[in-house]
């Protein structure tokens, strides 16, 4: 069982090598300390149902339509395990973890750890890179193809009150947006629907009214939650001023 020292370094510091960055500058030491007692107490020690992840109101409406794939998630089929081994259903349920679940699941249980899973083959590795030798693998050399909208646009010029903004939105709105305000990095590419593409034409013709709504009250049916009791009014105004700095908006 996780202690409550490993909970509070986790969600202050993050986890390298994971998704789960660090809330430090998003969260007071206070608050901090209340998500984890509280994931304690409702997740580890009651778990109450009021916590599940797979609801309508987090963006799983029917949850139950993928029922295929539970085994995979819960870890009773291994993930490798040969195709021809499996029923109907069971294959049925292996084409939705690998298509859906993965993200965020993770590989699940396999019988044998192998190489890197899936590899997408966008061209050959540089420099006879190969997945299965001990090198670390880095966006350049295996040819990823999300690296690109992991750099944030350079500013020539730019406003104090834009700066703040760039310093929020890269800490907290580019993991699903990207840093360069696309939504076609890594996180972005699988959430469904996608994250707005901040340098497009819909976004483009919002006002900042209309913006500054999106971030202080969400976008129901999505993943854009609200943002209103996190960042202050000023911030959310920030990043309004960052997003049109660095994404071109054309104004009304």
């Amino acid at each position: 069982m996780l202690t409550r020292t490993a909970m509070l370094d986790a969600v202050t510091q993050g986890k390298p090598g994971t998704a789960m960055k660090s809330f430090s500058s998003v969260l007071g030491v206070t608050e901090i300390q209340q998500v984890v007692d509280f994931v304690q107490h409702e997740f580890m020690e009651q778990g109450r149902t009021n916590t599940e992840y797979h609801t309508p109101e987090n963006g799983w409406p029917d949850h139950e339509r993928y029922r295929a794939a539970f085994p995979f998630a819960l870890g009773q089929i291994a993930l490798d395990t040969p195709w021809e081994q499996l029923t109907p259903d069971q294959q049925i349920g292996q084409r939705i973890y690998m298509n859906s679940c993965i993200s965020c699941h993770d590989r699940g249980r396999v019988q044998e750890d192998g190489v890197i899973w899936d590899a997408r083959p966008l061209s050959y590795p540089r420099n006879n890179f190969s997945f299965q030798g001990d090198r670390p693998a880095d966006a350049q050399t295996g040819a990823s193809p999300y690296a690109v909208h992991d750099r944030r646009p350079v500013l020539a010029a730019a406003t104090a009150t834009q700066r703040h903004g760039e310093t929020l939105f890269q800490a907290n709105c580019a993991f699903c947006h990207a840093a360069d305000g696309t939504g076609k990095n890594w996180i972005g590419s699988f959430l469904e629907p996608h994250p707005r593409d901040l340098t497009g034409s819909r976004v483009r013709a919002m006002t900042d009214d209309e913006l500054m709504q999106v971030v202080r009250n969400g976008l129901p049916g999505t993943t854009m939650s609200a943002w209103k009791k996190v960042l202050t009014a000023e911030e959310i105004s920030a990043i309004v001023a960052y997003i049109n700095s660095a994404f071109k908006l054309e104004k009304k």
